[in-house]
């Protein structure tokens, strides 16, 4: 999209609904945002998303419930009225459309999951390790990526876009800290919607204009459960497997509806792979 105007306006948009999903988002206010008719932005979103806007929000309400299916132990009827819909009846007919089953078979398969995931590591293995941690306020400068969460070479080219950009601007120092944000399941959403936002923290934020499809966040004060992946970052699926297989017995923490945060200490640095470092924070309540 070359039309900066359409792109600053598409951009407050993806931002607005990422944070108000669940609420009751009618066309007026689509529009106020955007400063266009909702059938010119509903064009402009169906371009870049293959998507309309109504199904965009319907199909993330989904997916967020389906985390708390898969998650939390909260019951169907208060997960369908907090993702936004007005009755179980009506929830349950969408969730069916979307995930081929009912809310509380999901639940079930999630917890046949868990115990295949359990049974998958020696029971003489070290136990599960986490710390708990708040991370502070701060802003960071992103690019999404949106596409298939195992396409490593993808996700590394929206890397060196960041790089790239960041370079050009002299944005990164010695207290430059590299960090994705993940906003999607990736064995939940559909995937190619799965959202991972590649960033870096930033020390004067205010003097920050991001161009293009890059922008800025506030990242506000959370708790979190602390893990901490060992070896080719490539192979991190296995330690959320173990996180996920045994968040419920061992962690016994519930989870706060934010998205997750990886770090990457060992990031631009030249050692092997089987020393490489992810930390990984889970939002927590």
């Amino acid at each position: 999209m070359k039309n900066e105007t359409q792109l600053e306006r598409y951009k407050k948009l993806t931002s607005y609904i990422d944070k108000y999903f669940k609420e009751d988002i009618d066309i007026k206010k689509i529009e106020e945002i955007c400063h266009y008719s909702y059938r010119n932005i509903n064009r402009i979103f169906l371009a870049l998303h293959n998507e309309t806007i109504g199904k965009y929000i319907k199909r993330i309400r989904l997916e967020k419930a389906a985390q708390y299916l898969k998650f939390s132990n909260s019951k169907i009827a208060d997960i369908a009225f907090q993702v936004g819909f007005e009755n179980a009846p009506a929830f349950n007919k969408a969730f069916k459309s979307k995930f081929n089953c009912t809310p509380k078979d999901f639940r079930n398969s999630a917890e046949a999951n868990r115990n295949i995931i359990k049974t998958a590591f020696d029971i003489n293995a070290k136990p599960l390790e986490f710390s708990i941690e708040f991370l502070r306020d701060f802003d960071f400068l992103y690019l999404e990526y949106r596409g298939i969460f195992s396409d490593n070479i993808a996700v590394e080219k929206t890397w060196e876009e960041l790089l790239h950009y960041c370079e050009k601007e002299n944005l990164i120092s010695s207290n430059t800290i590299f960090l994705a944000e993940l906003l999607d399941d990736n064995e939940i959403c559909d995937s190619i919607h799965f959202r991972y936002n590649c960033a870096i923290n930033l020390d004067r934020p205010n003097e920050i204009e991001p161009k293009g499809l890059f922008k800025v966040k506030k990242h506000k004060r959370q708790k979190y459960a602390k893990f901490k992946h060992i070896g080719a970052y490539e192979k991190s699926h296995e330690t959320y497997n173990k996180i996920y297989g045994y968040w419920l017995t061992d962690v016994q923490l519930e989870f706060a509806d934010k998205p997750s945060i990886e770090k990457y200490p060992s990031f631009f640095k030249a050692i092997p792979e089987e020393q490489q470092v992810i930390e990984i924070y889970i939002p927590v309540q």
